[in-house]
C-alpha cells in the first residue's frame, strides 16, 4: 500500500484532500506545520492560516478520519527563509510574495523531506492545479476551476517533487469541494477561507515590519520622474508600485508609484501612463521541464496572483535570466513579485521579478 503525507491547513481544502487519498487506498498520515507563535504576530485572526484553532480543526478531521496526525516545528525555517525574506524584500525597495516562499521552501521543502524520512510515496496538499505525465516528464496544469487555480504559486516545483506530489482537488470546483465535506461530516466544511498573510493577520505589513526590526524607517521625498519634490512620504517601505491610494498627497490629477529609490530614501511618482512598460528582467527562473528552452519562446506571462496572462516573448539569457517582452505595455510591474510563464494551461516556469 502506497503512503501519502497530507499538509494539513484546518481548512476544508486540505481536509477533503485527506479524505480523497485515503479514497484512493493510501494509507494517510495528517501534518500541520508549526510556523509561528501566536503571539509572534500580535493578533489571531480567523481569515488567516496556520492558527492554534486551525492546529485543532486539522487534528479533529484526522481523529474523524482514523489517520494519526502530527504537529511538526519549523518556525526556525520559516523565520529564515519566509519572515527574512518578506522584511529584506520592502526594506530594498522591492514587494515579496510569501506565499510562494513558503511553498518553495517550507511545503516542497522542509515537508518534503519529511515525508522522505517517513518514507512516504507522496505529499498532498489543497491546491487547486494539476500534474498530469506524459512521455515521461511532469506537467504542472491550473486547475479545471481557475477562479480558485493556484498554480501561480507553484511554479517553482521540479521535475522530482511533482513525481512525488498529488494535488487532489485539481479536478473539482470549489462548491463540490465544500459539498464532498459537507457529505463526509467534516466539522470545517463550511469554514471561512484564509485570506491574509499568515503572519500579517491584521494586513498592516508596515507595523510587523517595525516590530520585527525593531526600526523606524526614516519619511523622505516624494518626486516626480524630473526630480520636482511633491511632497513627504513616510517612510519608503509603505509603498509599493503601482500604488495610488494612501499618498496623503493632493495633487492636481492621480499619480502612481513607479519606483522605490532606496539609496536616496524617495519615492518617483507618475501620471498612469508613464506607469507601463513593454519589458521585465526575470531572475532565479524554474523552469518545471528541467529544460532551459535553447532560444526565445512565446508565452502568456502572469505577474500577480490574480492577474489575467499577457502574451509576451520570453528570452532566455546566457546568465539565467529572462527577458520577458511584452505584446503591449503592462502596467506597474513589481520588482520582487513572480513571474509566471504559461502555454495555455500549462505551467512552463517562473521566477523573480528584477526591474
Amino acid at each position: 500500500m502506497k503512503s501519502a503525507l497530507i499538509a494539513m491547513s484546518g481548512g476544508v481544502d486540505s481536509s477533503l484532500a485527506a479524505k480523497i487519498m485515503l479514497e484512493r487506498g493510501y494509507s494517510c498520515i495528517g501534518c500541520t506545520m508549526k510556523l509561528y507563535d501566536n503571539e509572534d504576530i500580535v493578533i489571531a485572526n480567523p481569515k488567516t492560516c496556520c492558527s492554534l484553532d486551525d492546529v485543532e480543526d486539522a487534528g479533529s478531521v484526522c481523529r474523524h478520519l482514523g489517520i494519526p496526525y502530527y504537529v511538526f516545528n519549523f518556525k526556525e525555517e520559516f523565520k529564515e527563509k519566509v519572515i527574512g525574506k518578506f522584511v529584506d524584500c520592502y526594506e530594498h525597495g522591492r514587494t515579496p510574495n510569501p506565499c510562494i516562499d513558503c511553498n518553495r521552501y517550507l511545503k516542497f521543502g522542509k515537508l518534503y523531506e519529511r515525508a522522505q524520512v517517513l518514507k512516504c510515496d507522496v505529499i498532498v496538499t489543497g491546491h487547486y492545479a494539476r500534474i498530469v505525465e506524459k512521455d515521461g516528464r511532469f506537467h504542472l496544469l491550473k486547475a479545471l476551476d481557475e477562479s480558485k487555480d493556484q498554480s501561480y504559486v507553484l511554479y517553482s516545483l521540479t521535475q522530482e517533487q511533482l513525481a512525488h506530489t498529488v494535488f487532489p482537488l485539481g479536478d473539482l470546483q470549489k462548491r463540490e469541494v465544500r459539498e464532498k465535506a459537507r457529505e463526509a461530516g467534516m466539522i470545517n466544511a463550511e469554514k471561512r477561507e484564509s485570506q491574509d498573510i499568515c503572519f500579517v493577520p491584521d494586513g498592516d505589513y508596515v507595523s510587523f515590519l517595525k516590530k520585527t526590526t525593531g526600526k523606524e524607517y526614516p519619511s523622505g521625498d516624494f518626486v516626480d520622474k524630473d526630480g520636482k519634490v511633491l511632497g513627504t512620504h513616510k517612510g519608503i517601505v509603505a509603498y509599493t508600485p503601482g500604488q495610488r491610494r494612501g499618498l496623503g498627497l493632493a495633487l492636481p490629477a492621480p499619480m502612481y508609484v513607479s519606483r522605490l529609490d532606496v539609496e536616496n530614501n524617495r519615492v518617483i511618482l507618475v501620471y498612469d501612463e508613464d506607469l507601463r512598460n513593454t519589458e521585465a528582467l526575470i531572475d532565479d527562473v524554474n523552469w518545471i521541464s528541467g529544460i532551459v528552452p535553447e532560444k526565445e519562446i512565446r508565452v502568456q506571462a502572469k505577474l500577480r496572483y490574480h492577474q489575467k496572462e499577457q502574451w509576451a516573448t520570453a528570452i532566455p539569457m546566457e546568465d539565467g535570466k529572462v527577458r520577458l517582452v511584452f505584446d503591449e505595455p503592462i502596467r506597474a510591474i513589481t520588482p520582487g513579485q513572480a513571474a509566471v510563464f504559461y502555454d495555455g494551461e500549462e505551467v512552463l516556469g517562473g521566477g523573480t521579478i528584477v526591474s
